[in-house]
């Protein structure tokens, strides 16, 4: 084996070779494990969500795989209508171009063209974290296959009246000119303000004051809305109002919706934009004034002193013309969620437009049922309980967009405007029994990206063919998929599934936590504090570094602080930690919770395991190169390390069963670094090095000595395939193993016949004795190298024959040069004690060190520590600087004031203990 460890030696040629040999591919004569991807955007690169939900699939497929499973990671890729078209349509834009140049077709053509040169990165990036997909299935929500599924799931849905097409109220981006969902829209906190107007009352007695943020859609409102129970104004219920600046006679109503004490207990309803008054309208009947255009200009039905206007220029018009009037009541700074696209920026408008529905309720309540009745369980599985909230009270399903890019609505128009629908034009036409004099028009709209998504457990698999894939692999095992999407695709894969299946497309659905900086931030642009998982992995200079955080930022303001901040955080850049490191990490924070802080502190502390496992391995091979057959005899240690692997073995399945891969790995870790590499190598340098030990028993260390290296790497394989695979390479010939890869040998099981409770107890008495002489040296600063005499007091029987039994490990290990128990009348000499259960050792301190001197050295140490912690509870008393300084230094201040106390008690108690000698 090399010497050291170096990730980007190992990681592109083992997954090469991998991929190379179709090892991902379905094998095994168990039962079926299917995991499908979340498919990402075809325009996403690599970010540290993927990245952490990516471990954790690909942690769960290796486990499954090695435990014999007919396991498959279906990949794909999903079209991402709007995020794609937005890329092309800017390419074409730096061309002196528009989409509508070239034309539909020609269009289209383009972004074909754009996703086979560019497009589809981030499944290269999969491969840099080792994902194991079998890449011979990849899939793409508009290939040929795909479509036809999403053609036959629309056709199938309509024909049962599931799908119509209506007007209703709908998240528009008036520069992308469609509609948006829910999940595309962003909630961003701005200043703003609240406009006090005076809506006159017709009968001329007064006048109502309502509040808006958007004065400009006055222009539509239907009603003012009181609560019922407001004393104030029971009495004008079923009054009008003369609508400033419009002209209209709208009604005074009673809902249950306001709120008295939210300002004056009015509120102005406009039921064709805003989401709230659109229900309101429904259950007062009242009319639906669209105010503006597919740009958001005013139009044609509003006032002609506004037609024309932007929104926000009739804003400013309306708001002086209001006050002209003496109707402008007053103007209140007002801190308000504004709705903005995710890709355009745009402020989005509630928008009343002719759009294609999904009648959601009846597939909405076998779902309900699904999980009501336990064929689907969520883990953990208090998400059930968002799910139902949400199922409960959903809303059907806006599934049109108006994009060129994307599965185009399979529905056809006659010059009437009457609708046939078909899978394709020609069976519209036969269906109908129209004829070839009968013009058609398709509709221009394209289906919802989530649609194609919401069927992807079963078109992946061939659907609507009955395929032995689908068979076999239909429902899955487990969906992996973080809270955030609940909503959006794992409630409509399970309706699809039941749907189109009459089976669940899973049986679990494990939802994971959001990856949040270390103080808890979400990782955003803005905010400067991204992490790319390629960075953490390759390494990257700090100007390269700030290059990325920097380019592209659309507040370029603060440009300036992320370069500062980037700069302080990251003086050298990001060291290259490998692949292995970074899964680990994600591995260790894969709890239960809903946020997840990452912090370069433990993917450092992995690095460090790797080398570790690389080093201990390196001894290993260096002292098993005389394998040989004979008889074997197995010493405590032995005994004992064989032990402890079956109970990791067994906790590390229990963990992959209930999916708390951070509890795996604190198991592995705690067993590799702690009991093989710290204390067994350790305990097997005494039996191979000294001429006392018998053939029988190097045998028996040798073998021990690989055979658990070997289980250690199958144990860690499923988070660390890289290192495991190079180091497995090296010892599997030694071993005579069969097989080309770790990857399908059979995870560890536990052995019961192997757990040796006398040799834990043994063992465990060892490691006490030395690490209470190992205590002494600490206190006494007796040098590591230096051998001690022991002496026992209060000691068993039992204490004499382990001491006795393990002479040679307590000798070389714990560098001890004797061991006798005090006689009954014996004094013992001055020493420095540590406690070993009721036992005493004692280390006689004559010759060992200069006692008048220690006790100097330790008092100076005291006095540096006394000083810096008065130092420490002296800034924490400057209320200056715990209102001003960051949150984070504030806390590592008062650690340190923790760190002092404890190092001051240490101290005291070494001293005292020396002056008593």
């Amino acid at each position: 084996m090399d010497k050291s460890y170096r990730p980007k030696d190992i990681e592109q040629r083992q997954y090469d070779r991998w991929e190379k040999n179709g090892w991902f591919a379905p094998s095994g004569d168990g039962e079926p494990y299917c995991i499908v991807i979340p498919p990402p955007n075809v325009t996403g690169t690599l970010h540290m969500g993927h990245a952490f939900q990516d471990t954790i699939m690909d942690a769960l497929i290796r486990y499954h795989r090695m435990s014999g499973h007919n396991t498959l990671w279906q990949p794909g890729m999903d079209h991402a209508g709007i995020a794609t078209q937005m890329v092309v349509e800017r390419q074409l834009n730096g061309e002196g171009k528009s989409r509508t140049d070239l034309g539909r077709e020609k269009f289209v053509e383009r972004v074909w063209n754009w996703k086979a040169e560019s497009g589809g990165q981030i499944a290269n990036q999969f491969r840099r974290m080792g994902a194991s997909l079998d890449w011979d299935r990849d899939c793409f929500t508009m290939d040929d296959e795909l479509s036809k599924s999403v053609m036959e799931a629309f056709v199938r849905l309509y024909d049962d009246g599931l799908i119509y097409r209506g007007k209703r109220l709908v998240n528009w981006d008036p520069v992308l000119h469609t509609a948006l969902s829910d999940l595309e829209v962003l909630q961003s906190e701005e200043p703003g303000n609240l406009w006090h107007f005076r809506y006159p009352l017709a009968s001329g007695d007064g006048y109502l004051v309502v509040a808006t943020t958007r004065p400009e859609t006055m222009l539509g409102d239907s009603a003012v809305a009181v609560h019922p129970d407001d004393d104030r104004y029971k009495h004008l219920v079923g009054q009008e109002i003369v609508l400033p600046l419009v002209g209209r006679r709208i009604p005074i109503i009673a809902d249950d919706y306001v709120d008295p004490e939210f300002g004056t207990g009015c509120v102005k309803i406009t039921p064709a934009h805003d989401f709230n008054d659109y229900e309101i309208g429904k259950r007062h009947n009242l009319a639906e004034y669209n105010i503006l255009t597919e740009n958001a200009a005013i139009n044609d039905s509003a006032p002609e002193a506004y037609r024309g206007l932007d929104r926000f220029d009739a804003r400013k018009k309306i708001v002086a013309d209001i006050d002209a009037l003496g109707l402008l009541d007053k103007v209140e700074a007002y801190e308000q969620k504004l709705p903005r696209g995710d890709r355009s920026g745009a402020v989005v408008e509630p928008f009343l437009t002719d759009q294609w529905y999904v009648d959601i309720k009846p597939l909405a309540e076998p779902a309900i049922k699904a999980v009501e009745d336990g064929r689907i369980r969520f883990v953990p599985e208090n998400w059930s309980k968002t799910y139902y909230e949400w199922m409960h009270n959903i809303q059907d399903w806006c599934i049109s967009r108006q994009l060129w890019w994307g599965h185009r609505i399979p529905a056809w128009y006659d010059a009437d405007g009457n609708i046939y629908v078909g899978r394709n034009e020609q069976e519209a036409r036969e269906k109908n029994g129209l004829g070839a004099d009968v013009a058609l028009r398709q509709d221009e709209d394209v289906l919802d990206t989530w649609f194609s998504s919401a069927l992807w457990p079963f078109s992946t698999q061939g659907w609507p063919g009955n395929t032995d894939s689908l068979k076999t692999f239909y429902p899955g095992n487990v969906l992996v998929t973080g809270f955030d999407i609940i909503f959006f695709w794992v409630a409509r894969m399970i309706m699809m599934g039941l749907k189109f299946m009459d089976e669940v497309p899973f049986r679990e659905v494990y939802i994971h936590g959001l990856i949040r900086d270390p103080e808890g931030q979400k990782m955003s642009k803005s905010k400067g504090n991204v992490l790319d998982p390629l960075d953490l992995i390759d390494g990257v200079d700090l100007d390269t570094l700030i290059s990325k955080r920097t380019t592209g930022l659309m507040q370029t303001h603060l440009s300036p602080k992320i370069e500062s901040a980037t700069r302080k955080q990251f003086p050298n850049g990001i060291d290259e930690y490998g692949a292995d490191a970074l899964r680990f990490t994600f591995a260790s924070l894969a709890t239960t919770g809903r946020d997840i802080r990452f912090d370069l502190g433990r993917i450092e502390g992995y690095k460090n395991f790797c080398n570790k496992l690389w080093n201990a391995s390196r001894y290993v091979m260096m002292n098993t190169e005389l394998l040989d057959d004979g008889d074997v005899e197995l010493s405590i240690p032995d005994r004992w390390i064989r032990s402890r692997l079956q109970v990791t073995a067994a906790t590390m399945k229990d963990c992959f069963r209930t999916y708390r891969l951070d509890l795996a790995a604190a198991a592995v870790y705690d067993f590799t670094w702690h009991e093989f590499c710290d204390w067994y190598l350790e305990l097997s340098k005494p039996v191979l090095q000294s001429d006392e030990s018998t053939d029988a028993q190097k045998r028996g260390t040798r073998q021990t000595l690989i055979e658990v290296l070997e289980s250690i790497l199958r144990l860690l394989h499923p988070l660390m395939p890289f290192v495991t695979e190079e180091i497995w390479g090296q010892v599997a010939p030694r071993m005579n193993l069969p097989g080309d890869t770790i990857m399908l040998r059979p995870f560890p099981e536990s052995d019961s016949t192997l757990t040796d409770a006398d040799a834990e107890e043994e063992l465990e008495w060892v490691k006490q004795f030395i690490l209470g002489i190992r205590q002494i040296r600490g206190e006494m600063d007796i040098s590591p190298g230096k051998v001690v005499p022991v002496l026992l007091a209060e000691y068993t029987d039992r204490d004499i024959h382990f001491a006795e039994q393990n002479a040679l490990l307590l000798q070389r290990v714990g560098r001890v040069e004797s061991v006798r128990p005090l006689g009954e009348a014996e004094t013992a000499p001055q020493s420095a004690t540590a406690l070993h259960g009721k036992m005493r050792l004692l280390v006689p301190m004559a010759g060992l060190i200069d006692k008048q001197a220690e006790i100097e050295r330790l008092g100076k140490q005291l006095a540096k520590v006394t000083r810096d912690l008065e130092t420490c509870r002296g800034k924490l008393k400057n209320e200056k600087f715990v209102n001003n300084a960051p949150e984070a230094v504030v806390i590592q201040e008062r650690q340190r004031v923790t760190d002092f106390e404890q190092q001051m008690a240490q101290l005291k108690e070494q001293l005292a203990q020396l002056e008593s000698l």
